[in-house]
C-alpha cells in the first residue's frame, strides 16, 4: 500500500511538473536541452522565467503539500454526454472536450487547444491523475483539425500520444511557444510546428495568433524546469478575438491588464478556473475562480469559458468546487452567469455576437 501511494504521489507531481521541479534543484543543468537563443527579459540563457513574478516553490513546500492532507475525494467516473461537432463553422462555436482541451471552430477552421485524449495526465501509463470524465468529443468524431494551440509542456497539456494520433489522422499545424517543438519532435518527428516568443504573432489562414505572457512555468522530467516557454494565445479573426490561457497565476492581473489596449474588444476568453488548492502553494501558478472573474473584467472580454476543472484531479479542491466558487465570484460583481460559463465535457457554446 505504501509503495502504491508513493507511485501515485510521484506521478501526480510529475504530471504537474512538480516532481521535475524538485529534481531540478538537485540536478543542476547549465544547458537548455530544448531551446538555444539570446537572453531576454524572460529568458536567462538557460531557463525562462516570469519577470517580477512569484518565485517557484521548493522541495520542502512540495512535500508539505503532498503530506498535508485535506484532499477532497473525487468520483471515479462521471457521466458525459459526448457531442459530434459540425464539419466547420464560419462564425464562432467552442466545444469542451475536457480539462484544457477545447475545439474552437471559426472562419471555417477547426482548432484544438492542448489536446489530451489519454486516460492519464502523466508520464506513467499505470499511475498519475486519471480521467474521471470521458472526452466530450470522441476522437473518431473530430472534424478535420487544421491547427493545435499548445500552451506549455506539463503532462495535462502536452500529451505526446494524442499529438501522434492527431498527426496521423489530420497532420495539423502545431503552434506553440519556444522549446516545445523539441519535445514534440521526439515523438512525432514529421509534425508541422511553428514556434514563437511572447509578443510575436503567427498568421494562419484568415487568423493571426498572438503570443502573450502568462504567469506559469514548465517541466517534463528531472532537470528541465522552465527550459520551454509557456504562453497565452490571442486569436484574431473575422468573427472576433478569442483569448485562450492554458494555465496562469493571477500575478496581480498582469496577464490581463494590457490586452484590451493592445488588441481591442475580445469576444470570448477561455480562462482556467480549477486546480487551485491549497492556495498557499498553488497561487503563483493557478488562478482561482475569483481571480479568473477579475481577469475577465480586466480583459474587457464579452464572454468567458471556464476550463481546467473536472477532468483530472490535480490538486486538493472537490470536483464541483470551482463551479460554486465561480457562481459566488460572478454574483459579487453582478456579472450575469450566462456571460461566464464553466463548460463540462460535451458542452457546446455558439458564442453570442458582440
Amino acid at each position: 500500500m505504501k509503495r502504491r501511494n508513493f507511485l501515485k504521489g510521484s506521478a501526480l507531481l510529475a504530471a504537474l511538473g512538480l516532481g521535475g521541479g524538485a529534481g531540478a534543484m538537485a540536478i543542476s543543468s547549465s544547458r537548455n536541452r530544448y531551446y538555444a537563443g539570446p537572453s531576454s527579459d524572460h529568458f536567462d540563457g538557460v531557463r525562462f522565467f516570469n519577470p517580477g513574478g512569484t518565485p517557484l516553490r521548493g522541495l520542502s513546500d512540495v512535500l508539505k503539500w503532498q503530506w498535508g492532507g485535506n484532499r477532497a475525494r473525487w468520483p471515479e467516473q462521471v457521466t458525459v454526454a459526448a457531442t459530434r461537432p459540425a464539419a466547420q463553422v464560419e462564425d464562432l462555436t467552442i466545444t469542451m472536450v475536457g480539462h484544457a482541451t477545447l475545439l474552437i471552430q471559426t472562419a471555417g477552421l477547426n482548432i484544438l487547444t492542448d489536446p489530451v485524449w489519454s486516460d492519464r495526465a502523466s508520464p506513467l501509463a499505470f499511475a498519475g491523475p486519471k480521467r474521471v470524465a470521458a472526452p466530450g468529443i470522441a476522437f473518431a468524431d473530430l472534424p478535420r483539425i487544421d491547427a493545435i494551440l499548445l500552451s506549455h509542456n506539463h503532462y495535462d497539456h502536452l500529451d505526446l500520444t494524442t499529438l501522434a494520433s492527431l498527426h496521423a489522422a489530420h497532420a495539423p499545424q502545431i503552434i506553440t511557444p519556444l522549446g516545445n517543438d523539441a519535445i514534440i519532435r521526439s515523438a512525432v518527428p514529421e509534425a508541422r510546428i511553428t514556434v514563437a516568443d511572447w509578443g510575436q504573432a503567427v498568421p494562419f489562414g484568415p487568423l493571426t495568433v498572438h503570443f502573450e505572457p502568462c504567469h506559469h512555468w514548465s517541466a517534463r522530467g528531472m532537470a528541465d524546469r522552465s527550459m520551454a516557454l509557456w504562453a497565452a494565445f490571442l486569436i484574431a479573426g473575422p468573427a472576433g478575438k478569442i483569448l485562450h490561457i492554458g494555465d496562469t497565476g493571477f500575478d496581480q492581473g498582469r496577464p490581463y491588464r494590457a490586452l484590451s489596449a493592445k488588441h481591442g474588444a475580445i469576444r470570448a476568453a477561455i480562462l482556467p478556473i480549477g486546480a487551485y488548492e491549497p492556495r498557499w502553494f498553488m497561487q503563483g501558478q493557478h488562478q482561482n475562480p475569483a481571480e479568473a472573474v477579475e481577469g475577465f473584467v480586466l480583459s474587457g472580454a464579452a464572454h468567458a469559458i471556464g476550463h481546467h476543472w473536472g477532468t483530472f484531479q490535480l490538486t486538493n479542491e472537490a470536483r464541483d468546487a470551482p463551479l460554486a466558487a465561480l457562481e459566488t465570484a460572478l454574483a459579487a460583481k453582478a456579472i450575469p452567469a450566462d456571460r461566464f460559463r464553466p463548460l463540462a465535457p460535451g458542452d457546446m457554446w455558439e458564442i453570442p455576437r458582440v
